[in-house]
């Protein structure tokens, strides 16, 4: 290093220094070539045609007390898919607690009387990643039990908890209706999608159509010509959906006998508007009336309701306020499913959370720089990772497999280490491992990851001499997809303790 080096000129110390850099990969190139991969790992790469390195792998105890019984390229920064999540997840579950909840909060701003709010109705939204239709409407059904059933003003909706860019939907992989593809949003109704339920009615040779959450100004198709058919074939399809307009729904094709009752989420074609929409709807149709529009509040009405105290309550006609399912809850839906807009809504709280004094709106730069202090103070050790928006579903974020191993023997150790550990998806039974290492069914817990070019998976395997592992694999290649049976192999290799 230049400064064990007092007597060299910077240029030739850096020099050094590269050389000594450039060294050290080449012989860490050497090294893992000599590393011998497990057999079932080595013939399953050949199948799918991945070479050696474009795979980073790591079987460790979950103590961290004895050597790695396989350690290959576990230094090496890769792009982990969406089992970044699991350091979103542990960051959230330590930093916040299994008990955090959001809060989604109406106002009623005016004078109530007779059923009568001569006002404005504001709904603030508080970053409740599972806000569903379900629970929107019960907190609307609490305000018109209490006595506002209709509104002479407007319906006001407060959205600054979170400050995100505004982003092309389809920017990532070029399926805007994709529900993955959903942005966050500090009011998020039912992941701004629509949730379609097809059901025959044979009688009538007509399927008929539901939607769900019942969006204001939006014409839909209520039903589609049903055919008699000996299968279900690709229904969709065959539906020939016409949702690019979002002011009307249509199908112009056709629904199969066969296929039964179907439910098909969809993202909706204007997502700027979903939130007015779905909560103009839900007022309606809960039998609700209003004279003005449902609309977002300005930074200069959000800055006077505040200084006037009426958001807080102490102005308010009335106000009721609607708690979200517990933190908990959410990471075990966020790992067991990999739902990435409810990832980036704990990446945003982080931000929103642990810097009170610095952010304002819960912003991607907010919630990086809470993750960066958060992984200094628990993980200083580790290389820490390169994160985009916590969910995985990015072509920026990068960690190592040994980075990710340290985070899982921290997490071990911790007092989150039983809830982090069941919300993961358990090989064999269920969720993403459903259908995966069904060899050693119920033996690992792994979350897993997969995007074009990338195949991963991370999380714990109980070995047959009762030991736990960690394990860790990682791949990125253009092959990665055909290679999940390498990572299958992984875990069945780890839990029947492979080399011991």
């Amino acid at each position: 290093m230049i400064h064990d080096l007092p007597r060299l000129r910077a240029p030739r110390a850096a020099a050094l220094t590269v050389m000594a850099l450039l060294l050290a990969l080449a012989n860490n190139t050497v090294l893992a070539q000599t590393v011998r991969l497990p057999a079932p790992i080595e013939k399953a790469l050949a199948r799918a045609q991945v070479p050696r390195d474009a795979v980073s792998l790591l079987v460790v105890d979950a103590g961290g007390k004895l050597p790695p019984r396989l350690s290959y390229r576990a230094d090496v920064p890769m792009n982990p898919a969406s089992v970044m999540k699991l350091v979103t997840t542990y960051a959230a579950l330590d930093t916040l607690g299994p008990d955090f909840t959001w809060k989604t909060k109406i106002t009623l701003d005016g004078n109530l009387a007779g059923g009568l709010l001569n006002g404005n109705m504001i709904v603030q939204g508080g970053g409740d990643p599972k806000l569903v239709v379900e629970r929107l409407q019960a907190l609307l059904m609490q305000v018109q039990a209490n006595g506002a059933r209709a509104i002479r003003g407007d319906i006001v909706l407060d959205r600054s908890a979170f400050a995100t860019p505004a982003i092309d939907p389809g920017e990532f992989d070029g399926e805007p209706l994709r529900p993955y593809n959903a942005q966050p949003d500090a009011l998020l109704i039912n992941f701004k999608s629509l949730v379609m339920t097809f059901t025959p009615d044979i009688p009538n040779a007509r399927a008929l159509v539901r939607f769900e959450p019942p969006l204001a100004g939006v014409q839909v198709a209520d039903t589609v010509p049903l055919v008699r058919a000996g299968r279900c074939g690709d229904w969709r399809s065959e539906l020939r959906a016409s949702m690019d307009n979002p002011n009307r729904i249509d199908f112009l094709g056709s629904y199969s006998s066969a296929c039964g009752e179907k439910v098909w989420p969809s993202a909706y074609a204007d997502p700027a508007s979903f939130a007015a929409r779905a909560m103009e709807g839900s007022w309606r149709q809960l039998g609700g009336l209003m004279t003005g529009s449902v609309r977002d509040a300005s930074p200069q009405e959000l800055a006077m309701l505040r200084k006037t105290g009426t958001l807080s309550g102490d102005r308010a006609a009335a106000q009721f306020e609607s708690p979200s399912l517990p933190l908990l809850e959410i990471v075990r839906d966020v790992n067991k499913y990999s739902n990435n807009i409810m990832a980036q809504h704990l990446f945003l709280t982080l931000g929103l959370n642990t810097n009170p004094g610095q952010a304002k709106s819960g912003t991607l730069e907010a919630g990086r720089a809470a993750l960066s202090a958060w992984w200094q103070k628990r993980l200083a050790g580790a290389t820490p990772p390169v994160m985009d928006n916590g969910s995985g579903l990015s072509r920026n974020e990068r960690i190592t497999a040994a980075s990710l191993s340290a985070l899982l023997q921290q997490a071990a150790k911790s007092p989150m280490a039983a809830n982090l550990a069941d919300s993961l998806p358990v090989a064999g039974v269920d969720a993403t491992m459903r259908e995966r290492a069904k060899s050693v069914a119920g033996r690992a817990f792994v979350k897993t990851g997969s995007l074009r070019d990338v195949t991963a998976l991370a999380g714990y395997a109980d070995g047959n001499s009762g030991a736990r592992y960690i394990v860790v694999g990682l791949i990125n290649h253009p092959n990665a997809p055909a290679a999940r049976g390498a990572l299958d192999a992984l875990v069945d290799w780890a839990v029947k303790e492979g080399g011991k």
